[in-house]
């Protein structure tokens, strides 16, 4: 990834999740990954000025408590994390879930591949497309001042 911000992975398949630290470790993706089990957590983590804001989250829709779509809607309304990318990955070859997933602002979507040789592959594109794509270039100030703002204000 272009930065050494970490990736933020919510999901709650335990294999799935597994499964992408080993594609990070085989492709020597430096970023720290940090794993969340639903979309309730992975709030808590994106809203505790504590913690470093993900460089992307990658999410998975079908989860207890807080599926991905609800988590979407959450946060893509939320000033202190709506900017951040989110790449759907999931099982989900739902025509549904995909439009939802785009109609609530995610940069991509895919479908996770069984075999671990295409997951690979699939992790290696989301890491060449966030390194090579441009984005704007806002301070971490900035985006932990508006957090911990947000964070006083309550909700």
């Amino acid at each position: 990834m272009r930065d050494s911000r970490p990736v933020l992975l919510v999901e709650d398949d335990s294999i799935d999740a597994m499964t992408v630290r080993r594609a990070f470790r085989d492709l020597k993706v430096t970023n720290p990954l940090k794993h969340t089990v639903n979309g309730e957590e992975a709030l808590a983590y994106l809203q505790d000025p504590a913690n470093d804001k993900p460089c992307v989250i990658l999410l998975d829709l079908n989860m207890p408590k807080m599926n991905g779509t609800e988590f979407l809607a959450v946060a893509k309304t939320d000033p202190a994390i709506k900017k951040i990318p989110v790449i759907v990955l999931t099982t989900s070859s739902e025509e549904r879930d995909i439009v939802e997933s785009f109609r609530l602002n995610v940069a991509g979507y895919i479908i996770k591949p069984v075999d671990y040789k295409k997951f690979v592959e699939a992790v290696r594109t989301i890491d060449l497309y966030w390194t090579l794509s441009e984005l704007p270039k806002e301070k971490m100030e900035d985006a932990n001042a508006l957090c911990q703002a947000h964070s006083a204000g309550g909700r």
